[in-house]
């Protein structure tokens, strides 16, 4: 048995590690006092905690709404818990062989607490290239990762957006989102241009497993000026439709064709 923890700093530890617990959960939007409900410690103890957390970058505190979630330092821990798990073990490889072949930045993204959070990246070799976004979260119609991931799950994941969650979203036009989603689910892929950044463009696939449950999208990103039409028609989406269900299979799903 372990043992008990029977001083303040081992009481703290304790409560840090809950609290950190607390906000990787998907369902949860906690602000200070709800941590503290939670955590049933006083205002001021889960302060010094926040405090300390916010201070390593473990913890960001979004000032608008009250919320904490997880920082930017414990989503790079998790990627390197994460090299060691199914997705990005068996991903890795592929996303080599993509960047190579295009010479193009690509990505491992994931849905996190309603946000699309990138993963591992293989880089590309370019000159000109967009800024690193490992570790980095995106609401999730704000990006083609997003959108390919929502499409490719479900006909109806826009029913929860429609009130207010739709504002807080940046979803501006429900209809057109709509349509946008169907094209995705339609041809399998979604293209973004200027959503991520200014001049960025990214093309996202989604991954299914076994059940044919969506786990998470390769996502490349390239500046615009790169991503002709004609390069995007025949050349980019073709390789990454085919690695998607490469990796798919890997993953044990199987394509029923009628």
């Amino acid at each position: 048995m372990g043992r008990r923890p029977n001083t303040n700093s081992d009481q703290t530890l304790v409560k840090a590690i809950d609290l950190l617990e607390i906000l990787s959960e998907d369902s949860v939007n906690p602000t200070a006092p709800l941590l503290a409900r939670k955590l049933q410690i006083s205002s001021s103890k889960l302060l010094h905690i926040l405090e300390t957390l916010e201070t390593k970058g473990l913890v960001e505190h979004e000032k608008e709404t009250g919320i904490y979630r997880l920082g930017l330092s414990a989503i790079g821990m998790a990627q390197h818990i994460l090299k060691s798990a199914s997705i990005l073990r068996l991903a890795h490889p592929l996303l080599e062989s993509l960047a190579r072949k295009h010479d193009e930045t690509v990505y491992i993204t994931v849905l996190n607490n309603d946000e699309v959070v990138f993963l591992d990246m293989v880089d590309s070799f370019q000159q000109v290239k967009a800024v690193p976004f490992v570790g980095r979260r995106f609401p999730i119609f704000s990006n083609a990762a997003g959108k390919v991931i929502k499409a490719m799950s479900s006909t109806d994941v826009l029913e929860k957006f429609r009130k207010s969650s739709a504002a807080r979203s940046g979803i501006n036009d429900l209809k057109q989102l709509e349509s946008e989603l169907e094209d995705i689910r339609r041809n399998g892929v979604a293209v973004d241009k200027n959503c991520l950044a200014e001049g960025v463009c990214s093309v996202a696939v989604a991954i299914k497993d076994y059940a044919g449950m969506v786990v998470g999208a390769i996502t490349l990103l390239a500046p615009t000026f790169r991503m002709l039409q004609d390069r995007l028609e025949k050349e980019i989406i073709p390789s990454m439709l085919e690695i998607s269900e490469e990796l798919s299979m890997k993953f044990g799903y199987a394509k029923i064709t009628v």
